[in-house]
């Protein structure tokens, strides 16, 4: 949209910004209108068919009181909550907000403020435990099924139609974006045929399922691959994989990133033990050790830069395009933001041309089985993802560390992908990061840490391939989810 004009009647409410005309909406509204019957969330909310509600700030001094997740709008990607969301309060918070909040299976949850983030959203599932979430958030609940399910609410939120009409409402209010009250104003499209509508819903609750028993693995996976380094076997995760729904939600950990710290405090060390002029006492955490021995009879402890000098793995960061590159095209910028739940974001917030892609191709490159691995960013430090298929046409920033694997057969990238995420390596991870400048890095020092790589083959091929189950199945779930959406009201 460039330019149109508008009579002076048709100006609504004061509203003097053109994106909140798009003519583009109107058109597609007629399009449309012969197979959707289209709705506003506001007369929606009047007839009693949806409810909305926003969620509270608790406060910063609440962060960190405990392991309940409290959602924020960062915590949200590829529609759910990330596994290890940033914040957790204690159950007193918990139980003073709770019944106000009252989150159920099949609510959505929108993001209202934020800029980049305003539309993205999530589907709550009955896997989750407790949570909170903030009141930069909305909740939508479908109050009548039989009327409307909640997975073509979903469907509906997502598709290029509705999140056309969430950008062209956007204003800013104060120092962030917003869409305030402007969400009652978004025309939704409901299917009318109702055996498509069905199939649709049926689609989506079972990508969703998918998901959701993926999800399950990534969170608990800390844990669970812990357990089979230690006892050489992949038991734990079949017997993880054999429990019902029920009782892989009562078993799930409910960690935050604050909970990677460990409980560490204080140990002594002689001045001689001190390295490369570090005094940071976290550095020396011994624990560490203790449970690095421990894994020795199972595993070689074998540091990353051991591996490097082996030639078993190749290492590098990206690059930082600048900002005036943003915007420019649709090729993804990954920025440590722009991965979660070992995958990359189906709406990465940065793109760019296939000119600037071509000029930094050739210093950077990502493959299939590539991990990216964050080394800038305080929270997210250590989180890692693993490229697929589709995926590996993307730049990435200098805040990341690509990691390749140039002897799959005796480093395989699934199996090194779930050893980067057991609490043993991610506990490293938080010991060796320090702060430069304004924010928090591992540096060089990713190079030291060390990884308990399983002796026996026929382990490590149980364990890789089930993890690469995991990461394949949620790809697909993903990439049909988002076909659906798109295919469902195009903009």
């Amino acid at each position: 949209m460039i330019s149109f004009w508008i009579a002076s009647s048709d100006i609504r409410k004061n509203v003097f910004i053109p994106k909140y005309y798009d003519p583009r909406i109107e058109r597609k509204i007629k399009e449309l209108s012969t197979t959707h019957l289209i709705r506003d969330i506001g007369s929606m909310e009047e007839a009693g068919l949806l409810s909305a509600s926003t969620g509270h700030e608790i406060g910063k001094e609440a962060y960190g009181t405990g392991s309940i997740p409290f959602v924020r709008t960062s915590d949200i990607s590829n529609w759910e909550v990330k596994t290890v969301p940033k914040q957790g309060v204690s159950q007193e918070i918990y139980k003073a907000y709770a019944d106000k909040q009252d989150v159920r299976e099949g609510d959505v949850l929108f993001v209202r403020d934020g800029t980049y983030l305003i539309g993205t959203n999530c589907f709550v599932t009955g896997i989750e435990k407790e949570m909170l979430f903030q009141s930069h958030i909305l909740k939508f609940r479908i109050n009548d099924e039989s009327a409307l399910s909640p997975e073509i609410l979903f469907l509906a939120l997502n598709s290029p139609f509705v999140q056309a009409q969430v950008r062209s409402f956007q204003f800013t209010a104060d120092i962030i974006d917003t869409i305030g009250r402007r969400y009652r104003e978004i025309r939704l499209p409901i299917i009318k045929e109702e055996r498509i509508a069905k199939s649709l819903a049926a689609q989506v609750k079972a990508a969703l399922e998918v998901r959701v028993r993926g999800k399950a693995f990534v969170k608990q996976a800390p844990v669970l691959i812990e357990r089979c380094l230690s006892i050489g076997s992949i038991k734990p995760i079949t017997d993880f994989d054999n429990l019902s729904d029920e009782e892989i939600r009562e078993a799930l950990v409910s960690d935050t990133v604050t909970m990677e710290f460990g409980e560490f405090e204080a140990t002594f060390v002689s001045s001689s033990g001190v390295k490369n002029r570090i005094f940071l006492p976290k550095y020396y955490d011994p624990e560490i050790d203790k449970e690095l021995k421990a894994l020795s009879t199972t595993c070689d402890i074998l540091s990353i830069q051991e591996l490097v000098d082996q030639g078993l793995l190749e290492i590098e960061t990206g690059h930082e395009v600048g900002k005036l590159a943003y915007g420019t095209g649709d090729i993804p910028f990954l920025r440590t933001s722009d991965f979660a739940n070992w995958e990359v974001k189906h709406d990465p917030k940065h793109c760019v041309s296939d000119k600037i892609y071509e000029e930094y191709s050739s210093k950077q490159s990502l493959k299939p089985l590539d991990i990216l691995l964050v080394r800038d960013g305080t929270y997210l430090v250590g989180s890692s993802t693993i490229i697929q298929p589709g995926d590996e046409k993307s730049l990435f920033c200098g805040g990341l560390y690509r990691i390749r694997s140039l002897a799959p057969d005796r480093v395989d990238p699934y199996l090194l992908l779930g050893v980067l995420n057991s609490y043993i390596v991610k506990r490293q991870f938080r010991s060796r990061q320090f702060t430069r400048d304004v924010i928090d890095t591992l540096g060089r020092r990713l190079f030291e840490v060390r990884v308990p790589w399983p002796k026996d083959e026929t382990f490590r091929e149980e364990l890789s391939a089930r993890i690469r189950s995991v990461v394949e199945q949620r790809n697909k779930a993903r990439d049909l989810i988002k076909q659906l959406a798109a295919d469902y009201a195009p903009r």
